[in-house]
């Protein structure tokens, strides 16, 4: 491989994002593993979760928040930092784009950021209750794992990015200009979220 100048296909360093408080309160699994999509259901079950994307200046860090019911990224966050500000913008977000009904499910995992009593009140302000996965059991927040997968497999691997500016942009142009509004889900019926939301409206 090296006389031919190949070089192997390997995974970028990665960077630790849950990292669970040993005194928060313990939070039920209202999902239950349970992702299937309904046309019923937009705004009552969200997940999300944390990971980071390297570039030249080091990580920057990106929150999720996604409709269960649709595949839509419905809120996100991006920063160079892990703290409970980042979890928090990115749900502020949802709450205020989407304006759900009292009781919506954010089913997330049992790092710090998540299990914050910051979190807790501003999940209080907007009427969301919390789910929890369990530790180490990744398929528990499947769905919030598989947009990770997507995002780092159509967008970010082998792309070098100098800056987080650039790579906030291009998480923005992914999200926002692929992703919800054209990337088609065999769940939805090979639709895409925006789509699969417009049927149901109509």
């Amino acid at each position: 491989m090296g006389q031919a100048g190949l070089v192997g296909a390997h995974r970028r360093r990665r960077h630790r994002t849950t990292v669970p408080d040993p005194n928060a309160a313990t939070r039920p699994d209202l999902v239950l593993r349970d992702f299937q999509p309904g046309p019923a259901a937009l705004d009552l079950r969200w997940c999300g979760d944390i990971t980071c994307i390297a570039t030249d200046q080091g990580w920057l860090c990106l929150a999720t928040v996604i409709d269960i019911a649709s595949r839509r990224v419905v809120g996100w966050a991006t920063a160079n930092h892990l703290r409970t500000e980042l979890v928090a913008e990115a749900l502020r977000a949802a709450c205020r784009t989407r304006r759900p009904a009292p009781g919506v499910i954010f089913h997330s995992g049992r790092g710090c950021q998540c299990t914050s009593r910051e979190l807790t009140r501003l999940a209080g302000e907007f009427g969301v209750r919390f789910s929890a996965s369990r530790t180490g059991q990744c398929w528990d927040n499947a769905l919030a794992e598989s947009f990770f997968s997507t995002l780092k497999r159509e967008l970010v691997n082998g792309r070098p990015w100098a800056t987080r500016a650039a790579a906030h942009t291009a998480i923005f142009d992914f999200i926002e200009g692929w992703y919800n509004v054209h990337r088609l889900h065999s769940s939805l019926g090979y639709q895409s979220p925006a789509a699969y939301e417009s049927a149901i409206a109509a």
